[in-house]
């Protein structure tokens, strides 16, 4: 889970048309982020350096204008301050948790062994979270691989652990948690997509199983010698799975006085100070990661205000009436955008299409929001399904579309592991190997 105490029912600017070229700020800071790590190696460090306050800067000048020239723009600005400031405490607190768990492992795993591994984080971020799970599993992942770990390894986890595996439970991704504020039944999901799922996890499993295979099959039979007698397997830091538990406890609170947040970095300080320094040592751990993210998010947070404000006052402009319509849509939306508002948005615009096609059977539920919802899971269920594995599944699709995913590459990139660039990620694994996955599940099963 990334941010789940996103407020649902933030308010919009009703009556107030966005301007497109505000979705400038937006497009530039993801053209910035895609392109300047390939630059030459003086503007590279340049943007290093200067990224902070490129990102705080576009992120102001979104903020202003909403401020100034759209009527409660101010609100809107508040509430995705707030948004911005649960989601840093909830994936800050993770990394700082799960960089006290170390687990030694023997670097030579096989690619069955690879499978399994996969199979069962991808299982455990229903339980907790794809951000919890990514930050526990992904330095294990690197050193049980480390003998001849390779871009693929990474985004493989990106897609298994840190965005497909955790479609079932409200506590796998922060928008499944929306759906279960507002009345879907925290099993219901588990009910009707546990079969898609299965075969989501399966098809990227077999598709990973052939590139580890070819992989682990050019390795020398020394350096499979060397990767055997390197390590055992031992777990230090057990304490903080303590910790981890009162992280993932606590997106459970109220959300007054900021009760939840305050909670998470208490836990994520007490960690940090309890965990002996040779574990943080074994697990190379530094608040560069974490500062990265932080960083970029701010600006992304505040540029996307725009692009997910002109969804909610044109949506329904889309005369989406398939389930297929939903799931690719909010899935195209969840790749670049936070795929907690754009799956509250197309939950609303089912709601709307549906009330429309079928109103006697919304009539009775007028004013109660849980029991139109409670309709709609009655009346047209494959809307619910299509938008929730939609937002889910296609935040894969770039590093930017999880809160994990750009966690993930930096803790990688930290570790000395070549990851794809923004575009490498793309055009190498997302577009050939997941999206040809993604579409059949949708013309399939939707």
């Amino acid at each position: 889970m990334n941010y789940p105490f996103l407020l649902a029912n933030a308010p919009g600017v009703a009556g107030v048309d966005i301007p497109l070229w505000l979705i400038a700020p937006f497009a530039l800071l993801l053209l910035l982020i895609a392109t300047m790590p390939l630059t030459p190696v003086r503007i590279k460090h340049l943007w290093e350096h200067s990224y902070p306050l490129v990102s705080i800067a576009l992120g102001a000048l979104v903020g202003a204008y909403y401020l100034i020239k759209i009527p409660g723009g101010g609100t809107v600005l508040q509430h995705t301050l707030m948004e911005y400031a649960s989601f840093i405490a909830l994936i800050g607190s993770l990394f700082v948790v799960a960089g006290g768990i170390h687990l030694n492992v023997k670097g030579n795993a096989s690619p069955l062994e690879n499978v399994v591994f996969l199979a069962v984080g991808a299982a455990l971020a229903n339980a907790v979270g794809t951000t919890g799970a990514s930050m526990v599993l992904i330095r294990p992942w690197i050193r049980m691989n480390k003998s001849r770990i390779g871009a693929y390894h990474i985004v493989f986890f990106i897609f298994l652990i840190s965005n497909v595996g955790g479609a079932l439970t409200p506590i796998g991704d922060p928008p499944l948690f929306l759906g279960y504020l507002r009345g879907v039944p925290f099993f219901w999901l588990v009910e009707h997509v546990i079969g898609i799922w299965m075969i989501a996890v399966a098809a990227l499993l077999a598709v990973f199983f052939v590139f580890d295979w070819r992989g682990f099959h050019r390795m020398t039979h020394k350096a499979q010698q060397r990767a055997e007698h390197a390590d055992t397997w031992r777990f230090d830091g057990i304490i903080n799975v303590l910790f981890l538990l009162v992280v993932i406890g606590a997106v459970f609170l109220p959300e007054k006085y900021f009760m939840r947040e305050l909670v998470m970095l208490g836990a994520a300080y007490a960690s940090y100070r309890w965990t002996p320094a040779g574990v943080h040592s074994k697990n190379e751990f530094s608040f560069g990661p974490i500062k990265e993210v932080a960083f970029l998010f701010i600006g992304i947070f505040a540029t996307m205000m725009p692009a997910l404000g002109y969804l909610e006052q044109h949506g329904k402009e889309f005369g989406f009436t398939r389930p297929t319509q939903y799931y690719f849509a909010s899935g195209s939306l969840s790749a670049v955008l936070d795929n907690a508002p754009t799956y509250v948005n197309f939950l609303q615009l089912a709601q709307t299409t549906a009330e429309s096609e079928s109103p006697a059977a919304f009539a009775a539920a007028k004013g109660d929001p849980a029991a139109v919802v409670q309709v709609l899971l009655e009346e047209k269920p494959l809307y619910v399904v299509a938008v929730s594995l939609g937002a889910v599944f296609f935040g894969a699709m770039t590093y930017i579309g999880n809160g994990p995913n750009f966690m993930v590459k930096s803790i990688a990139e930290s570790s000395g592991v070549r990851v794809p660039t923004f575009f490498g990620y793309i055009l190498k694994y997302s577009l050939p190997v997941l999206l040809p996955i993604l579409v059949a599940i949708g013309l399939i099963f939707l």
